[in-house]
């Protein structure tokens, strides 16, 4: 069994909260050639982030922020509906219904429907000053897998990864806006987080001037399958096979490592005093609603989690 998927990571350059035409031109061009419901990911706050570099008062989150279900996501979800792709533009300033500015990444299906929406929940303190997210997103993507969604900062917390492995995501999107001297760490952590959770990782940063690019995708063995060299506008390409998750998960990486076959039903419960919780041998592969990270039921997989956004 294969389960393909077509990237395209769009290291570009950062565009208007308002260039809605000048997104659907890049796209177009990105994928020009390219098979069929590509997924089309961009960086964090691609649309609709600061662009002027001098902290003028029209380029705070608070000017910038739009409610979901307002015109900047029709016209997301209509795009997307429009070329037949899975669209993840990039992150964007969200007004929540109670007045709040979020960094949140939207993500849009070929039948032209929002189906998920992520609140970063761990922003770069003190210099972002946006409400921070509650709630672990993933979707899936139609007959093929699932995808978990993360921010930037989201990547140096290793909480997040596991969650979102644990809620049976095969591939997670970094959408990044890093423009100093730790892209270099960045790209271990990468690597990292998709060795733990034998998962694909995304990591698509910014291009120049606002970002230092070396966007990457890495495979559930740790290995960079194509990398940005620099910082300009570049577009990776790749056909990743989902299906390398599941075997990765029950064969071990490098043949060796199986991290989640590594409880037994009569081992003990963990306590976890960080958390206040504990690992429970019962729980640890995977929400029973969900995807098992060891891939055995493919209806679990194909479930739909629906972004829960107040």
């Amino acid at each position: 069994m294969s389960r393909p998927l077509p990237l395209v990571l769009a290291q570009a350059r950062r565009r208007a909260a308002d260039d809605l035409d000048g997104l659907a031109s890049d796209v177009r061009k990105r994928t020009t050639g390219l098979p069929a419901q590509p997924l089309v990911v961009y960086p964090e706050l691609h649309l609709g982030g600061p662009i002027g570099g001098d902290g003028a008062a029209e380029d705070t989150p608070d000017a910038l922020a739009e409610p979901l279900g307002g015109p900047r996501d029709r016209a997301l979800a209509e795009l997307a509906g429009d070329l037949g792709i899975w669209l993840a533009p990039g992150s964007l300033y969200e007004r929540s219904p109670d007045g709040r500015v979020h960094n949140t990444a939207p993500v849009y299906s070929p039948r032209g429907q929002r189906v998920a929406a992520y609140r970063k929940i761990f922003p770069w303190r003190p210099y972002e000053t946006v409400t921070p997210g509650a709630e672990f997103t993933v979707f899936d993507l139609d007959g093929i897998g699932r995808v978990g969604l993360s921010i930037c900062y989201d990547a140096w917390f290793p909480e997040t990864t596991r969650h979102l492995a644990w809620m049976g995501a095969e591939l997670v999107l970094n959408f990044v806006q890093t423009s100093g001297s730790d892209r270099a760490q960045e790209c271990v952590l990468a690597r990292a987080n998709a060795i733990v959770n034998q998962l694909f990782v995304a990591s698509v940063n910014c291009a120049a001037p606002v970002g230092t690019g070396r966007s990457l995708l890495v495979d559930p063995q740790g290995t960079v399958r194509t990398e940005a060299p620099s910082d300009s506008d570049t577009t990776l390409t790749d056909v990743i096979d989902l299906d390398e998750v599941t075997n990765v998960r029950r064969h071990g990486t490098a043949a060796l490592n199986r991290p989640w076959q590594q409880f037994r039903p009569d081992d003990a419960p963990l306590d976890l005093p960080l958390y206040q919780g504990r690992i429970d041998p019962a729980t640890w592969t995977g929400r029973t609603t969900g995807a098992s990270p060891l891939g055995e039921s493919d209806e679990a997989r194909h479930t739909l989690v629906e972004a829960r956004m107040p």
